[in-house]
């Protein structure tokens, strides 16, 4: 009950069919295709010896505002405006 027939799949590929014509949706799914291979040869591909790697972000290392550190532990001044 809760799965599709294979009728259903019929009419819904007929009605895809319909839409879009042969052509398009054998153009999509070559376009697919292509995105799936060259998706595979970026995470093949190492970098370069004389490339850096991908930046990474960067970590704020000061508090919020309305943070400050005492003897190691971080105190929350509510009279601060900081970000909730």
């Amino acid at each position: 009950m809760g799965s599709f027939s294979l009728v259903h799949w019929v009419i819904v590929l007929i009605v895809v069919l319909l839409l879009f014509g042969r052509g398009r949706v054998s153009e999509i799914m070559g376009d697919f295709g292509k995105g799936i291979k060259s998706f595979k040869q970026g995470l093949n591909e190492e970098p370069a010896a004389g490339q850096p790697a991908a930046p990474t972000a960067q970590i704020p290392t000061t508090p919020p505002a309305s943070q400050t550190t005492v003897n190691g532990e971080t105190v929350i001044d509510s009279t601060k405006p900081g970000p909730r």
